[in-house]
């Protein structure tokens, strides 16, 4: 990454004659939603919907140099709580589904770690508890908004100053002085040594085991950008276990691989919902280099960062890429629809989601920056390629504070209407079955209350609506338009929300299904049709 959700109590069944009150139809669909959208009623026959169902949308929130959050360090517990709150409030607002926090943004730690240090971005001072565990706060509260927490780590990093002693004694730098190295004026863990990757390994691995994420995620920072004129000093190192290797730049991709091949073995076998994603550098390698490789003419992450993103995501090592795609269109030496067209490519037939990493702090930065069309129409241009399922932004802080009116386009327009995150390739749990108990008139709105049957705890609630009083087909099911609300699942297998947008005198029929965490969703439960008054 570049530095720079009332509960309602259930009031019981209503027998007929209630007035204003609408039963649902005990008639349901007998497949799930996404086998419905095939078959006879394929995506083709339904054709492409302007609005996707499914789309990742979401922001990363980085802690290192306090970007995004904490504002600053040694705010006090409630008030880095207020803050925190204000942006998931504001995430969800926008109609985004998922945070992506960075937990871990050096050798350190925003939770209580075995490993690592309290961060000094919390307090002021590395190793100083905050007096709360912020990951445990940004978990339950995500959750409670409907929103996905990715737990973000930068694996190599130890420090953004060039000097050990100011960290913690509890520090594994200050433990191991041997494993770090001094690079650009920074401090790195060396990424060849065996002792480095069992520290990420349980430090990632802990969290997956303490902590409700829903995915681990790791940014572009494997092997350290380039610093001119200074090569990276790992030949120690390299003389030690590099042996096998005809050369450094091999043995340092071979470094990065067993870290990600072994995180991705273990999340997958203690959590089989916990998503691996990672956020590469935009371009894999030039076609220049290789024929494999992007019309482009920039840095290269396999080349420059020892990072073989293309080969992560053949090896079937990822759930997701983010891959930072930080240009403009037709940016001369990486045009971002040439890299969007070739990550769609890579990632076809892999099983693996393309997400496309988008650079909001350049917005209104000069150039095609300055057209406030030119952040919106990425979006408009990923909706086109099935292969591409979402976006991220870079960062919060800068969506937040709506350059060009990016932030009023994400909500007016781009995302006004919800959308379901797009579903785990692997197989999972089966989702609750929803079912709709009423549809009623009440001051406040359309008041619609259902049950679950299942662990309602484990899922997601979509609200459908449509126009007039019809039996809903698989296309209709497809529509992103057609979503009202995703609603949180609580701990009670009753849940309700207010429709508070329908017209009066309008006939309007809803129905209801369940997503599981592992965002495969039900059929709906049954449908309630009511004349709004």
């Amino acid at each position: 990454m570049q530095d720079a959700i009332s509960r309602r109590g259930f009031l019981g069944l209503a027998g007929g004659g209630v007035a204003g009150l609408a039963l649902y139809d005990l008639a349901a669909w007998q497949k799930p939603v996404e086998a419905a959208s095939g078959g006879s009623a394929s995506p083709e026959r339904c054709g492409r919907p302007e609005v996707p169902k499914r789309e990742f949308r979401a922001v990363w929130v980085a802690s290192v140099s306090n970007i995004d959050w904490p504002s600053r360090p040694g705010l006090p517990a409630r008030r880095q709580k207020r803050e925190l709150l204000d942006i998931l409030d504001a995430v969800r607002s926008l109609g985004m589904n998922a945070v992506i926090l960075q937990v871990r943004p050096a050798a350190d730690a925003l939770y209580p770690s075995r490993y690592a240090p309290w961060s000094s971005y919390l307090t002021g001072r590395q190793g100083r508890s905050p007096g709360y565990d912020p990951l445990a706060f940004a978990v339950e509260e995500a959750h409670r908004r409907g929103l996905e927490l990715h737990a973000w780590f930068n694996p190599y990093r130890v420090s953004t100053g060039s000097s050990l002693r100011g960290l913690s004694p509890r520090s594994p730098a200050r433990e191991h002085p041997g494993w770090v190295v001094r690079y650009g004026g920074r401090l790195y863990f060396d990424p060849g040594i065996p002792g480095v990757r069992r520290l990420i390994e349980r430090s990632v691995m802990e969290v997956v085991g303490r902590y409700d994420v829903d995915a681990v995620h790791l940014d572009d920072y494997f092997y350290p950008y380039p610093v001119s004129g200074e090569g990276f000093p790992d030949g120690g190192t390299f003389r030690r276990y590099g042996g096998r290797f005809r050369s450094k730049a091999a043995w340092r991709r071979n470094n990065v691989d067993l870290l990600v091949g072994g995180l991705s073995r273990q999340i997958k076998r203690k959590k089989r919902y916990v998503k691996f994603g990672i956020s590469p550098f935009g371009i894999w390698r030039n076609r220049s280099e290789d024929p494999r490789g992007s019309a482009t003419s920039g840095l290269s992450s396999y080349d420059d960062l020892y990072a073989d993103s293309r080969g992560w995501v053949r090896r079937g090592w990822l759930d997701y890429v983010v891959p930072q795609v930080y240009w403009n269109f037709g940016y001369g030496p990486a045009p971002y629809e040439v890299l969007v067209r070739w990550w769609a490519e890579q990632v076809r037939g892999r099983g693996v989601e393309l997400y496309i990493g988008q650079a909001a702090y350049k917005i209104g930065s000069g150039g095609a920056w300055d057209d406030p069309n030119e952040m919106p129409s990425h979006v408009r241009f990923d909706r086109r390629y099935p292969g591409v399922r979402g976006d991220v932004y870079f960062s919060v802080s800068d969506v937040l504070k709506n350059p060009l009116g990016f932030r009023g386009r994400l909500a007016r327009d781009l995302y006004r209407h919800p959308a379901l995150i797009p579903a785990m390739r692997r197989p999972g749990g089966a989702p609750p079955h929803p079912v709709l108990l009423r549809a009623r008139n009440t001051r406040r709105g359309v008041l619609l209350e259902w049950h679950a049957r299942g662990r309602p705890d484990d899922a997601l609630y979509v609200v459908y609506r449509f126009g007039g009083a019809r039996r809903p087909g698989a296309c209709d099911l497809r529509d992103g338009r057609n979503i009202l609300k995703v609603v949180p699942a609580g701990r009670s297998g009753t849940r309700s929300c207010f429709d508070r947008t329908a017209r009066p005198g309008r006939r309007y029929t809803y129905c209801v299904s369940a997503v599981d965490r592992l965002h495969h969703e039900s059929p709906p439960g049954g449908r309630a049709v009511i004349t709004v008054r």
